[in-house]
């Protein structure tokens, strides 16, 4: 697989502000949200952890009872049950994940961002929002200088990432514990850890686990 770069725009920040208004269809339901529920975090949410991290992961969007709520990617709902638990059996994190964000939850080493920042309805977002929302992405990898690893939580953040490497789709498929050559990352395919996924077995803590102990073995080599 040849080489890959990164063409994000100059000066494109890590991170929307609390009311980007990039994505109207996004903008109404953030709204509508807010007001519905104003105790709750109600916009775009950053990514999670240090920049000099070799190992970046990345879901699809916040949950509307999850990160939308508390502020921080996957936390709130089943799919940081499994993540964070995860993280921390193989080291990439420290301390006691209490799904909510001042928990004291630390990760080593590891990154936590989405491909969408904003809350989509019924978890789903339009292609266009993807693609709007991709310069965030491309900014936060580039200022990553150690960045080795990349975990891609189901088919669209694993698309969307390819799109972001401009990768043809043919040259790397998507396949739960497939891992592709990008030039100086790697990426590692896995079915996305929602609670649909583990309720019908399609993803098992097994299956999940086995595509973090084989980055951890890929990056302690140095």
């Amino acid at each position: 697989m040849p080489a890959t770069t990164l063409a994000a725009a100059a000066g494109t920040p890590t991170d929307p502000g609390r009311n980007c208004p990039l994505c109207p269809r996004l903008v109404e339901y953030r709204h509508a949200v807010r007001e519905r529920d104003p105790q709750g975090f109600n916009a775009p949410v950053p990514s999670f952890g240090d920049s000099s991290a070799a190992l970046l992961i990345v879901g699809l969007a916040p949950g509307v009872q999850g990160a939308n709520r508390s502020g921080r990617p996957f936390t709130g709902d089943y799919a940081g049950d499994l993540l964070y638990a995860t993280l921390l059996e193989y080291g990439f994190a420290s301390g006691t994940y209490q799904a909510r964000p001042d928990d004291g939850l630390i990760l080593h080493d590891c990154r936590i961002t989405n491909a969408v920042r904003c809350v989509p309805p019924q978890n789903k977002p339009l292609p266009v929002e993807i693609t709007t929302c991709r310069p965030f992405l491309i900014a936060t990898m580039e200022m990553m200088p150690r960045l080795r690893a990349i975990v891609l939580l189901g088919r669209v953040a694993h698309d969307t990432m390819l799109k972001t490497l401009g990768i043809r789709a043919v040259l790397a498929p998507f396949s739960h514990g497939a891992v592709h050559d990008a030039g100086r990352f790697k990426l590692y395919d896995s079915y996305h850890c929602s609670r649909y996924n583990t309720n019908t077995r399609v993803l098992t803590p097994d299956m999940f686990r086995s595509v973090f102990a084989r980055v951890k073995a890929d990056l302690a080599k140095g």
